[in-house]
């Protein structure tokens, strides 16, 4: 008591000068026992109880919460669009991209030819040629019979020239080996072997002109000699190859008519005509080397 006496005899606990000190002590004395009794209670109510967990009490924050604006939703395959102070985005759909398309094989594409033996030769004078300029036409002169000519020297040189598609280069070299067949006789299956390289580098162009002129001197070829044609067997897998990639290749007029067929330029036509002479005259091993070379030829002498 003297102490509770004591601490409220400071002039600071005296708010008022008119207050009675005894009523000071009676309160003072009053609030410390309530205090005594209130703590002595929970403890023992602690004790009795069991342990619980307690509750985590809830967070109250004070700071002023942000209104988060409304995401709006789209169809599939559109983006989600939201206000930009919105911190929960939604991520736009990736976009589908299209896978590249597989290269083109380019079978039928044009090939440039190298300049040929033939040029160079022309050009020097060394071919015993010219070009004579007439009113229907041009023609080519010859400084030297071509049946006196050596085959084996220039036959190769002028189906070397085959390949050439600047004039007039193209001009001179068919000329030459239409007129070189034609007078030639049996000096050409003496020769046949060295034509075969000129004639394959001249397909492999895949110019459609430059096949139709191939095609044309094959068959002056096959039917120049006698046995030319059986002895044309053996090249048939380094010919053949480009008949059978041309051989559908035919013009799709329909109905219509075609007004060109007098200078026989349709690849699908020539194609077939000479397969139909390689086998007449290839003799009876023609056919089947055909055939494994292009498995849709149909015989023209069988059935």
């Amino acid at each position: 008591i003297t102490t509770i006496i004591h601490s409220c005899c400071n002039i600071n606990q005296i708010t008022h000068p008119n207050t009675p000190v005894l009523f000071l002590l009676l309160s003072k004395y009053q609030n410390t026992t309530k205090k005594k009794s209130n703590s002595f209670q929970n403890h023992t109510q602690k004790m009795s109880s069991p342990m619980k967990s307690k509750p985590s009490p809830p967070s109250f924050s004070t700071s002023p919460t942000k209104s988060k604006a409304p995401i709006i939703l789209k169809p599939s395959g559109a983006s989600v669009s939201s206000s930009p102070s919105s911190p929960l985005r939604a991520k736009a759909a990736p976009k589908k991209v299209a896978s590249p398309k597989p290269p083109v094989a380019g079978a039928f594409d044009h090939v440039a030819p190298k300049p040929s033996n033939f040029r160079r030769f022309y050009e020097r004078g060394d071919l015993p040629i010219a070009v004579e300029h007439r009113a229907n036409g041009n023609t080519l002169t010859w400084k030297v019979q071509p049946e006196d000519l050596d085959y084996h020297y220039y036959l190769p040189i002028f189906f070397d020239g085959l390949s050439e598609e600047k004039e007039p280069y193209r001009f001179l070299a068919r000329e030459g080996v239409n007129n070189m067949l034609e007078r030639g006789g049996a000096k050409i299956i003496l020769v046949l072997p060295q034509l075969i390289i000129p004639i394959k580098s001249a397909l492999n162009t895949r110019n459609p002109d430059t096949i139709c002129n191939i095609l044309h001197v094959l068959q002056k070829l096959v039917l120049s000699g006698d046995r030319v044609g059986e002895a044309l067997v053996p090249y048939y897998h380094q010919i053949l190859p480009i008949f059978n990639l041309f051989k559908n290749k035919n013009k799709n007029i329909g109905d219509a008519i075609d007004y060109s067929q007098r200078k026989r330029e349709n690849i699908g036509d020539l194609i077939q005509e000479t397969l139909n002479l390689f086998e007449q005259h290839g003799g009876e091993h023609a056919f089947i080397n055909i055939k494994y070379m292009i498995p849709t030829y149909e015989s023209c002498m069988i059935n």
